[in-house]
């Protein structure tokens, strides 16, 4: 794995990195469609293409460009309070971009994935826990997705909108659903016990 500190040809390079949601990013229900279309804008401007996931609470990022405008996209990213935990899986340079027709293509994983034979092996999606060359076996089911777009004229169609907040918390909620039941009745149980006690206290 190259490092913009150990610097790569400057002609066409690529950055494929991983990092986690945070509490900032959850809070608000628009971060993914404010990420993607900020992000088209200023990758047009800079000639930078590529695709970006996100699943289970991870973003998965692939982009294409100069060495220098990658390393600047990555220094934006290291103090974007919305993720944590960037890990860089690759900067190196490539012969050819991937997703040429793409400034920035956004997925939602949970949803796709459920519909895409060759990703079932990758579900939940857990990239912390991939093998080494795992990144690059999922990029190119990416390409691949990418490749069939691209026959049909679709490329670089506007984001599909969806919440972050609701996409995640409509997971975890479904994975608890019976914790959330019994912690309800509980407290459930409880006010009553208290609504009993202070009447009790009037009544005596």
């Amino acid at each position: 794995m190259n490092d913009s500190t150990n610097p790569v040809t400057p002609d066409l390079c690529q950055l494929v990195y991983l990092s986690h949601i945070t509490s900032t990013g959850l809070a608000s229900a628009s971060t993914l469609n404010d990420i993607a279309e900020v992000a088209i804008e200023r990758n047009q401007a800079d000639n930078i293409t590529g695709i970006l996931c996100y699943g289970n609470g991870y973003f998965f990022q692939c982009v294409e460009g100069s060495e220098q405008a990658l390393t600047n996209l990555k220094n934006r990213l290291l103090v974007d309070d919305r993720h944590k935990d960037l890990k860089i899986l690759d900067f190196s340079a490539i012969a050819e971009r991937r997703f040429v027709g793409w400034s920035l293509r956004s997925i939602t994983l949970e949803r796709w994935m459920m519909n895409e034979p060759k990703l079932k092996s990758f579900m939940p999606f857990k990239p912390h826990t991939w093998e080494v060359n795992g990144w690059q076996q999922f990029l190119d089911i990416l390409q691949g997705y990418y490749e069939d777009q691209e026959k049909t004229g679709e490329l670089d169609t506007q984001p599909i909108k969806y919440s972050t907040l609701g996409v995640t918390l409509g997971k975890v909620v479904g994975q608890h659903q019976a914790f959330f039941l019994i912690q309800s009745v509980l407290a459930g149980l409880i006010v009553l016990a208290l609504l009993w006690l202070m009447l009790a206290d009037k009544i005596w």
